[in-house]
């Protein structure tokens, strides 16, 4: 192992890496080609929702703000 990572140019802890995914689930080790691993998939669904409510948090307190300034 340690002389074929030295051929890919990777180093050794890298290669055992990759060997210790593909043994644990060969469906999704390599996803490649846009494919991500369901919880990265998930991961970055999250993100956005939480993005989108981060935004709409501001939205109502800007208006809130505005329409207490009116009121005054």
């Amino acid at each position: 192992m340690a002389q074929a990572a030295r051929d890919l140019g990777l180093h050794e802890n890298v290669l055992r890496k990759w060997v210790r995914e593909l043994v644990a689930d060969p469906q999704q080790a390599f996803p490649g080609q846009g494919q991500m691993k369901p919880e990265q998939a998930e991961i970055e669904r999250l993100k956005k929702e939480v993005a989108k409510l981060k935004m709409e948090r501001d939205i109502l307190k800007k208006a809130a703000a505005y329409f207490a300034r009116e009121s005054t």
